[in-house]
């Protein structure tokens, strides 16, 4: 079976370990050939499908899932639709198209796709790929783990953005299949979009009315059942940052790192950046850089000003 995801390098980051005064470690999955870590879940999915049949593959994401959807379907062979909310810019459309899928708008947020996106996969007998809800994800972004545990380094405490839980529920697999059942995982999500957080603090699954995050690649108004249920078997520390925080943190990035990455990835980066409480004290600090194929520089302006992160 090929891989449609490629091993992401480990990179010590000088100006994050200053920053921090610790020893901060980046898996770098912006360099994935989708910008994010999502080729890894979604497509071991995708193969996965196509091997018990399916000819036709179906999503719903606003923008990150279904890109990685598209590249795999591309690879493969199959067919891929992608439901998009209207929210969708028209960037993260084009770039999902331009891997030969058809991409269909249908309603306000990813909720009301995903509605749609099942009911139209049922009808046209296609497998419908989950953007963060399913087993198979988790088992591919395991494999992140996996890797930085060959590369020799051992963290204590490793830092995840949060949307639905993919990432998360597939980091934790990974450390739990690696031994490493006692590194804590630190958390973190805007505070327009922390739909894990609101859970985590009531101890049941809730649901967002709407999100108001400018990070939108974590607008899931509700997480994986699976990513609340961890929080009872492993240590969890949960997290909330500003749009502006988060927004900084992209910028100050890619002057350290002269790379582009989300306001989702910059919640990650402004754990070390701005000293969350939850890392002081951590020797070795891992964070995973999860990318995003949805930034560019003038989106990034217009970011900047509409949160104010100077």
């Amino acid at each position: 079976m090929i891989s449609l995801h490629v091993r992401t390098p480990l990179w010590k980051s000088r100006p994050l370990s200053a920053a921090l005064g610790s020893e901060v470690y980046l898996k770098v999955e912006a360099l994935q050939p989708t910008a994010s870590f999502k080729i890894r879940g979604i497509g071991h999915a995708c193969q996965l499908s196509q091997a018990e049949g399916a000819r036709k593959l179906l999503a719903s994401s606003g923008g990150n899932a279904g890109y990685a959807v598209a590249y795999a379907g591309r690879r493969l062979g199959l067919p891929v639709t992608v439901v998009v909310p209207e929210t969708t810019p028209a960037l993260m459309q084009g770039r999902i198209e331009a891997e030969g899928a058809v991409v269909i708008q249908h309603g306000s947020s990813w909720d009301d796709s995903h509605s749609f996106a099942l009911a139209l996969a049922h009808k046209e007998s296609a497998a419908y790929i989950h953007p963060f809800d399913d087993p198979r994800l988790w088992e591919g972004h395991a494999t992140l783990i996996e890797e930085v545990c060959e590369d020799g380094v051992r963290p204590d405490i490793v830092v995840v953005a949060v949307g639905g839980g993919g990432l998360l529920c597939g980091v934790l697999q990974g450390l739990h299949q690696v031994g490493w059942q006692d590194v804590p995982v630190c958390t973190v999500e805007t505070e327009g979009a922390a739909s894990f957080a609101r859970s985590v603090k009531v101890g049941e699954l809730v649901t967002l009315e709407r999100i108001t995050s400018v990070a939108t690649s974590l607008g899931a108004r509700c997480v994986s059942s699976r990513a609340l249920a961890w929080t009872r078997s492993h240590e969890i520390l949960s997290c909330e940052v500003s749009d502006t925080a988060a927004v900084r943190s992209v910028l100050r990035f890619a002057d350290d790192h002269r790379l582009l990455v989300e306001p989702a990835c910059g919640a990650a980066l402004s754990a070390a950046y701005d000293r969350a409480e939850s890392l002081s004290g951590r020797k070795t600090v891992l964070i995973v850089l999860c990318g995003g194929a949805g930034v560019t520089r003038d989106l990034l302006a217009k970011w900047s000003l509409e949160v104010g992160s100077g």
